[in-house]
């Protein structure tokens, strides 16, 4: 595969290389777009978050915005609905409707909030629980397989760097 250099892509014969394997659009979107960083953190998640996803579904009959609410709350007992929404960056709505299904299904319980008893705070229930610890490590096999190409000082310099970039998020424009 034959390119010319971009400004954004010094030549580099081995990444060269490496790039003719993959479909010529992906490389065009990822590495001659001047919106580079989106495309490429967009894929990298993508290449995460559709196999583990569809495994979820297949095996417990939950949709994405039914395991981010669950995964959520597995991560942070006690958490608010609210705070769910704030960190998942999906509809208000469409996580509403995904926390009724855990309650629905016994996944989730919910209870008055000790620090404010007008609002209400979730809980796994057992076989929430059961659903979280047995996905977790294939969630964390699935990164590791993808972290595997990096030295572990790559590795810790990619999550100071995006560490830096999600601390800096809410200083962004939240509208165009």
């Amino acid at each position: 595969m034959s390119r010319s250099p971009s400004p954004l892509s010094p030549v580099d014969p081995a990444r060269e290389a490496a790039l003719g394997a993959l479909d010529p659009l992906i490389v065009t979107k990822l590495w001659e777009n001047p919106c580079w960083l989106s495309f490429r953190l967009n894929f990298v998640a993508f290449r995460f978050n559709d196999p583990v996803y569809r495994w979820i579904e297949t095996r417990y009959g939950l949709v994405r915005p039914d395991f981010v609410a669950l995964y959520a709350v597995g991560l942070k007992e006690g958490v608010a609905a609210k705070n769910i929404v704030a960190s998942a960056g999906l509809p208000k709505n469409t996580l509403s409707r995904a926390i009724q299904k855990l309650l629905q299904r016994r996944l989730l319980k919910r209870e008055s909030d000790p620090a404010d008893l007008r609002s209400y705070v979730l809980h796994l229930t057992p076989a929430g629980r059961k659903i979280f610890d047995e996905t977790m490590p294939l969630m964390v096999e699935q990164q590791q397989a993808m972290l595997a190409c990096l030295s572990s000082e790559e590795q810790r310099q990619l999550r100071t760097l995006m560490d830096k970039l999600v601390i800096a998020s809410p200083d962004w424009p939240q509208e165009l």
